[in-house]
């Protein structure tokens, strides 16, 4: 029964996310600013998880040093501010689904700079080292169908966004994606270090969100000279910001927490496909998308690969562990033996 829940947890945080990049797209097309949008979510967020950061961990925060300072500041500019745009970006130039594929590309993308830094391990010999760099190139193989191959329409929507999916928009938003799923794997590494020298999980988000809200800001007063973009009169506009802040960065983020600490990373990250084929139906039944058939294979040939590295990865995690047993039974017994 207990399984259960973190697998309707995650269905729930999908759900979530598949439809705030819905409201998303319907804002941005209506004419919410970009760079607007990211700090008022940012600044939601804060508000939202900042009292719930004070109460749960105040006797169990760690002092914030500079250095601390310096990984948050990093983290919040690469995971948060950097990362949104060009997924946004993305989001403006093409359909969601387009988009929601090379989003997902960010375990991908994360195997292949943990590789690089040698934070990852891998046996080439091994199934599991196989599976990982099949699951790979299968992964990026279709990310690179998706952005090159069109196809045919396999439905009959009456829609002129659809043709934004083509030429020098799938391009842009395929670089823009791309650049989030870069923005997110470095975010993702970067996390790793900061939670072991500040293990405040709730409160070190908390002040991620605070200082992307500042930077996302900062941005925009340089950007954007004109005054009239902070004004957010329209109901969807309101919505989808209150929505994305308190639901997608919030809630969301205390659902994944809470599947993290009880399933671990691979349970989560086997679920980020889902949204995917949430996101596509909303793209169909709501926003009134045409599907392509490169849409389809590529999107299908992305998630077989990242199931091929995730089972990888869960493969040498269960390896590991069988061998820490060993290494701990082995020196157990020899413990004996020096006392007898």
């Amino acid at each position: 029964m207990d399984e259960w829940k973190q697998v309707m947890a995650m269905l729930i945080f999908n759900l979530i996310f598949a439809v705030m990049t819905a409201l998303v797209k319907k804002a941005l097309a209506e004419g919410l600013n970009t760079l607007v949008l990211i700090t008022l979510r940012q600044l939601v967020a804060t508000v939202f998880l900042a009292p719930i950061a004070y109460f749960k961990e105040r006797n169990t925060r760690p002092k914030l040093t500079p250095e601390i300072f310096v990984y948050h500041f990093f983290s919040a500019m690469l995971g948060a501010a950097l990362s949104q745009y060009a997924f946004f970006y993305g989001l403006q130039c093409t359909t969601a689904t387009f988009a929601i594929t090379f989003a997902n590309l960010a375990p991908v993308l994360t195997f292949l700079i943990s590789i690089a830094v040698r934070v990852e391990s891998l046996d080439m010999k091994s199934k599991a080292g196989t599976a990982k760099i099949l699951g790979t190139l299968v992964s990026l193989g279709g990310a690179l169908l998706l952005s090159l191959y069109k196809g045919g329409a396999v439905t009959h929507q009456t829609t002129t966004a659809a043709a934004l999916s083509s030429g020098h928009h799938a391009t842009a938003a395929a670089a823009a994606a791309s650049h989030e799923g870069n923005g997110k794997k470095t975010w993702m590494l970067g996390t790793t270090r900061l939670t072991k020298k500040y293990p405040a999980l709730y409160s070190s988000t908390a002040f991620m969100f605070f200082i992307s809200t500042l930077q996302a800001g900062a941005l925009t007063v340089t950007m954007e000279r004109n005054a009239s973009v902070w004004i957010v009169t329209r109901k969807l506009e309101i919505i989808t910001i209150l929505y994305s802040g308190i639901m997608a960065s919030g809630a969301g983020y205390l659902v994944m927490t809470w599947c993290v600490e009880k399933k671990g990373p691979v349970f989560t990250a086997a679920f980020t496909p889902v949204v995917q084929i949430m996101v596509a139906l909303i793209d169909f039944f709501f926003l009134h998308e045409q599907l392509y058939l490169g849409s389809i294979l590529g999107s299908v040939l992305t998630i077989f690969g990242l199931y091929l590295l995730l089972w990888g990865k869960r493969k040498d995690a269960l390896v590991s562990c069988a061998n820490k047993q060993v290494d701990e039974e082995a020196n157990r017994k020899e413990l004996q033996a020096v006392k007898s």
